[in-house]
């Protein structure tokens, strides 16, 4: 069996940025968190993933904005941003699947590795039914029904490799708890369960470089989120850049529709790498 696997940031990718949704939802103003709290923390030399998770814990608590915050309840609000979901992901899926139908033994695997909080991001029903996997930053509280008050995870820029790594080596996320170096293991190409050329990776920024660099590398695909209407001009610079280096092959709006440029493209590249495995077959 070949196995196609399509890899997707979430916070503008599949959706506007959920932790600027949560803080709306819970009164903290987002251009004060974003703009003077967690600039100073970078200057204080925090990494930016840990920066923003020590943020929103520094928000738990009595008398404090985000209250009793439990991982059910970021679940539920999880619930809530998939209603602002970017459009055509379900026909997305849907028609990447009859594609991969058309040819014996191909198969498509759907997953989602974010910096953004993971726990969000399983509460999107979508997410949950369609895809595979789904690696994010993880907060805890003393258990499961806790306020939060620890970081238990956090997906920085390179760490997000780790995981293509592990969909790679067919290292399944029960075994990745359970042994948090199990992607270090020495596994043969061949004996992989999804080559990197098999892979599709989609992002909107600085924390996929890494990704896209590593995906286009080994013969994948790189795709790059860029809504220019609600985009910065550094953040344009910066995918220009990419651009220049072919670390991603194009940077389209979060529009996934068959008649939409990035939903089009996606297609055909499935079903490009679809007749690619068949040729490969047929000279073996």
């Amino acid at each position: 069996m070949n196995i196609i696997a399509l890899i997707f940031d979430y916070d503008d990718t599949i959706v506007p940025d959920s932790t600027t949704q949560l803080l709306e939802l819970y009164g903290i103003d987002p251009i004060n968190f974003w703009e003077v709290n967690f600039k100073k923390l970078i200057g204080q030399g925090y990494n930016p993933t840990n920066a923003y998770l020590k943020l929103i814990l520094d928000n738990v608590g009595p008398d404090k904005p985000l209250a009793v915050l439990t991982n059910s309840e970021l679940r539920k609000f999880g619930g809530k941003v998939q209603k602002n979901q970017y459009p055509g992901l379900y026909d997305l899926v849907r028609d990447l699947r009859k594609i991969v139908k058309q040819q014996k033994d191909i198969d498509i695997e759907f997953y989602v590795i974010s910096n953004g909080l993971e726990e969000v991001i399983k509460g999107n029903k979508f997410i949950e039914k369609n895809f595979s996997g789904v690696y994010g930053c993880r907060l805890a509280g003393d258990d499961d029904n806790s306020p939060l008050k620890y970081i238990k995870r956090s997906i920085t820029f390179t760490e997000k490799t780790r995981y293509l790594f592990e969909i790679n080596k067919g290292i399944t996320l029960q075994e990745s708890d359970d042994d948090p170096f199990a992607v270090n293991r020495d596994i043969k190409n061949e004996d992989r369960r999804i080559p990197f050329k098999n892979m599709i990776y989609i992002g909107d920024g600085l924390t996929d470089i890494p990704c896209f660099s590593l995906v286009n590398r080994n013969g994948g695909v790189s795709y790059g989120i860029l809504d220019m209407s609600k985009t910065a001009s550094a953040k344009i610079n910066t995918f220009k850049q990419l651009l220049k280096t072919r670390r991603v092959l194009g940077t389209y709006a979060p529009k996934y529709g068959k008649k939409e440029d990035l939903g089009g493209l996606i297609r055909l590249t499935v079903q490009s790498r679809c007749s690619e495995i068949v040729i490969e077959r047929a000279r073996a």
